[in-house]
C-alpha cells in the first residue's frame, strides 16, 4: 500500500473504552490517511477490545493503511512521540490524544489550512463540551485572527502571546467559533500560544526543529512536551489554530497525574 501523504500518529494507554471513541472519529473522516498506534498500557493494550478491534478493521476497509503495536518499556511522552514520529515518512502528520472524538471532515480541514497557510502546524483545540453554557468573555478577549499566512513567532510566558492559552479553556472553541466564523467561511486560521490534544505538522519542520528528541533530557515523568515542541515550531516556521475545531475532548481522567516537571523548564524552549 502506498505510504499516505498525511499520517495519524495516536498514542494510547489504559484507555480501551475513550480509544474506541477515538478510532470511530477516524472512521467516519473522509480525507486519505494513514495511522500508527501506538499502546503503552499496564496491561491489555487498548487497542485489544472488541469496539477498537471493529473500528481499526473499518478503517482498513475504507482503505487506510494501519499500523497498531505496543511501546515498550516506558520512556516518557516525548519518547512516546519521538517513537511515533519516527514510523512514519508522511509529509504532515496529526498528532491526536486517544481521548478527542473527531467531528466529520476535521482532518480535512486541517490538511487544507496547513497546505494554504503554508506554515509548521494547524491545530484544532479541543473542545469540553460539558462547558457550553459556561461563556468566559474575558479569557476569549486574547483572539486575533491570521490575515495571510502565519508568520514566525517567539511565545514565552510573560509575553502578551503567551496569554493566548486561554482561548482553549472548556468549551471556548466553540463560543469563538460562534463568534468569529463568518458566514461562508470553511475554517478560520487565528493566533495561539499552542493547541493541545489535535495538532497537525509540516513534518520536515517539525523534524528540522528536533522533533521530540529532547526526551533524553527528561525524566520519565514529565509533561508539556507538546507544548515545548510547538514553541519551537512556531518560532521556526509559525502555526495557527483554526475555528471551528471539531475536536471534542471525552472529559476521562488524566492518564498523567504527575505534572510536576513541565519539559520546557527543564529543557528550554529554544531549538
Amino acid at each position: 500500500m502506498r505510504a499516505p501523504e498525511l499520517d495519524i500518529l495516536v498514542p494510547t494507554c489504559d484507555r480501551p473504552v475513550e480509544l474506541a471513541t477515538t478510532l470511530a472519529g477516524l472512521a467516519a473522516q473522509r480525507h486519505p490517511f494513514g495511522v500508527v498506534l501506538s499502546d503503552q498500557s499496564r496491561g491489555r493494550p487498548s487497542y485489544d477490545t472488541p469496539a477498537a478491534r471493529t473500528m481499526l478493521r473499518a478503517l482498513r476497509a475504507a482503505g487506510h493503511r494501519v499500523r497498531v503495536g505496543q511501546h515498550l518499556p516506558r520512556r516518557g511522552l516525548a519518547e512516546h512521540r519521538a517513537a511515533l514520529l519516527a514510523h512514519s515518512r508522511a509529509r504532515y502528520v496529526l498528532f491526536l490524544d486517544d481521548d478527542v472524538w473527531l467531528e466529520p471532515g476535521t482532518v480535512g480541514r486541517l490538511h487544507e489550512a496547513i497546505a494554504t497557510l503554508g506554515c509548521g502546524l494547524v491545530g484544532a483545540a479541543v473542545q469540553g463540551l460539558s462547558y457550553l453554557d459556561d461563556v468566559r468573555p474575558e479569557e476569549l478577549a486574547p483572539f486575533e485572527r491570521w490575515t495571510g499566512r502565519p508568520e514566525p513567532e517567539r511565545v514565552e510566558p510573560g509575553t502578551p502571546a503567551w496569554d493566548r492559552w486561554t482561548l482553549h479553556n472548556a468549551a471556548n472553541p466553540a463560543h469563538l467559533a460562534r463568534r468569529h466564523l463568518r458566514p461562508g467561511e470553511r475554517w478560520v486560521p487565528y493566533k495561539i500560544a499552542w493547541v493541545g490534544g489535535c495538532v497537525l505538522y509540516d513534518r520536515p519542520v517539525l523534524e528540522a526543529c528536533g522533533g521530540f528528541g529532547f526526551w533524553s533530557d527528561l525524566p520519565p515523568s514529565h509533561c508539556g512536551e507538546d507544548v515545548l515542541a510547538q514553541l519551537r515550531v512556531l518560532a521556526e516556521a509559525g502555526g495557527a489554530g483554526i475555528l471551528p475545531s471539531g475536536a471534542c475532548h471525552l472529559e476521562a481522567p488524566t492518564t498523567v497525574p504527575d505534572r510536576t516537571v513541565e519539559a520546557m523548564d527543564v529543557v528550554g524552549s529554544a531549538s
